[in-house]
């Protein structure tokens, strides 16, 4: 029974093809077959269905005279209802779906700028998919998927690109700097602006209570004292200050040296020019 009988084992996800007398004559389902050869039959071989990829790389040229090699990856399964096909017409299917891979992607590359390509490699990876879900249908293989799994430019242009970028985000860096020190430099001058405003209300409060003190001191003294003018008790008031900022000047260790004019007259002096910018200062 040995010598008239072949007993075959086909695996799962695989077919088996018989032949008799050298014509094809079914297909095998996974499991134990036999298949007498006495009566002309023999098994021509095994079809698997399991998904297969070929990984492709294509060198071509982009629509601005760049260099780049576009690496896709295409998954692809043998079709059970076209076992025939699939077995048959097709020695290697590997070998029949690159130069469908070059051409598509030769002839879809050149239209594209080198930015285009890296933004659309979608768009190739269906081109790509469409001509062969078109082409290898008829010889029973599936497409599954399509993949632009890199685009590797001319070492050279990829160094140009990294230096543009580079370029452009030193110069968004400088921007920034800048509108940062704009806004800095405004803020310090509002600030600057500000405690002017403020010391200013400050000097300006400051002299109107000494000119408020001298006012009640002035009534207060021409009052207690009779025959006093005004005159006298604001020369006194003066002389009084004269020597209140001498002794301050003196008593300061960070003081440097003055030099103000004194004697006898001095004071009256002072006094005069004192008394004439309150009055110029009063007309303005």
């Amino acid at each position: 029974m040995g010598n008239l009988v072949c007993c075959y084992q086909v695996d799962q996800y695989t077919l088996g093809i018989t032949e008799k007398f050298g014509s094809f004559e079914r297909v095998l389902q996974p499991g134990i077959h036999l298949v007498p050869w006495i009566f002309g039959r023999k098994l021509a071989g095994t079809l698997t269905l399991r998904v297969r990829q070929l990984d492709i790389s294509c060198e071509t040229k982009t629509k601005d005279n760049v260099f780049v090699t576009i690496h896709a990856s295409v998954q692809f399964c043998a079709l059970p209802d076209k076992a025939f096909d699939a077995f048959y017409r097709l020695t290697n299917p590997k070998t029949q779906i690159q130069p469908y891979v070059y051409d598509v992607i030769r002839a879809t590359v050149p239209k594209l700028l080198l930015d285009d390509v890296f933004e659309q490699k979608g768009d190739i990876a269906r081109a790509v998919a469409k001509e062969l879900e078109k082409s290898m249908s008829a010889y029973g293989y599936r497409i599954i998927r399509t993949l632009i799994i890199d685009i590797e430019p001319d070492a050279q242009v990829k160094r140009a690109m990294n230096d543009i970028n580079t370029a452009a985000r030193h110069r968004e860096a400088a921007k920034e700097t800048a509108e940062a020190e704009k806004t800095l430099q405004i803020k310090r001058a509002e600030g600057e602006a500000e405690a002017k405003y403020l010391s200013g209300l400050g000097i300006a409060r400051q002299r109107q209570a000494i000119v408020d003190g001298l006012r009640d001191s002035v009534l207060g003294f021409s009052g207690n004292v009779p025959g006093a003018s005004a005159k006298d008790v604001m020369d006194m008031i003066l002389l009084t200050q004269y020597f209140d900022t001498m002794k301050e000047i003196g008593a300061s260790s960070k003081s440097s040296t003055v030099f103000i004019p004194h004697g006898p007259g001095a004071v009256g002096d002072i006094a005069s020019q004192i008394r004439e910018g309150l009055l110029q200062a009063k007309h303005v």
